[in-house]
């Protein structure tokens, strides 16, 4: 009987000792849960699409090296991916994550898996490629396929000595089935980072609910077709200054508008070459920097993101 009373002990030790390491979460807001205070605006400026081409990666890079954006994040399978890989290895504090990709979206500058084509055949369009849109890889892909293409993007960044940050979504593709989103999800908890999912809008779970705590964003501002180029930079002010107090992500996607950008996207003028120039003059501004501290909002990264999530 001593010895039941024993391990029991023991047990509810071990209990208690995990509980005092995971601090509680529940009632306070991931603002809190980062040490600031509830009425607090956290925001991520955060830069999609790095590595699709050089372009693409100079934009980037500049932004991040003068902090004009606090995240980036990375499409693996793209040709330039090893001039990111250079970089990334020689800013070792970049706040870099994976875009993780299903779909190659510009007609001329195609890309495939990672992945042996023929361990993923359900990701692949008629000529080999990740298909154009998002509809494909929803009616097409099997989870078990996806799972395999991730974790190979995943690695292969891991392997160029990248350290990740977080996970994403390119094109919004791991958010179009209840089984696409449990792998997206899975892959966050099997690598042990945050992965970009909003409480509302264009990048929340539909048809599944993940686990409240480890959502961490508010809500995506990203601008939509439409909007004059004149309008770009009072767009995005209106939209954040309207934000109620909470964690949020500005997606912007940066290059510079020059012939190799204008190449690659020449039929696809929504986010193709001026698009992206748009962006970069923006984010890069006295003007929208000096707005962000009048409405002082904090700007952060993933790598903050992510001490707020709970660990066991």
């Amino acid at each position: 009987m001593k010895q039941i009373y024993k391990l029991f002990f023991i047990l509810f030790a071990v209990v208690a000792v995990g509980e005092a390491q995971t601090p509680p979460v529940e009632g306070k807001t991931v603002q809190e849960r980062l040490g600031y205070p509830a009425s607090a605006r956290l925001l991520v400026i955060h830069a999609d699409d790095f590595g699709m081409n050089h372009s693409v990666n100079r934009a980037t890079m500049e932004a991040l090296e003068k902090g004009w954006i606090t995240s980036a994040s990375i499409l693996v399978p793209c040709p330039w991916f090893p001039e990111v890989a250079v970089w990334a290895r020689q800013h070792q504090d970049a706040d870099l994550g994976i875009h993780q990709a299903l779909n190659s979206e510009w007609t001329t500058l195609r890309w495939g898996p990672v992945s042996s084509r023929d361990k993923v055949p359900t990701l692949l369009d008629p000529e080999g490629y990740l298909p154009l849109d998002t509809p494909a890889v929803t009616d097409k892909a099997k989870p078990a396929e996806v799972e395999v293409e991730l974790r190979s993007q995943i690695a292969r960044a891991k392997s160029a000595g990248i350290h990740l940050t977080h996970l994403d979504s390119h094109m919004g593709a791991l958010f179009g089935s209840p089984n696409l989103f449990n792998v997206y999800q899975k892959m966050g908890h099997a690598y042990d980072l945050p992965i970009l999912e909003a409480r509302s809008g264009s990048h929340s779970a539909i048809g599944t609910q993940p686990p409240a705590e480890e959502v961490l964003v508010e809500k995506l501002i990203e601008i939509d077709p439409g909007v004059n180029a004149l309008d770009w930079a009072q767009w995005y002010q209106n939209q954040l200054a309207a934000l109620a107090p909470g964690v949020y992500e500005v997606i912007v996607h940066l290059a510079y508008d020059d012939e190799e950008m204008r190449g690659a996207t020449y039929d696809h003028p929504d986010w193709g070459a001026a698009w992206r120039q748009h962006d970069l003059d923006m984010v890069k501004s006295a003007e929208f920097r000096q707005f962000l501290k009048d409405q002082q909002f904090i700007l952060v990264g993933w790598k903050d993101l992510a001490k707020a999530l709970p660990r066991s």
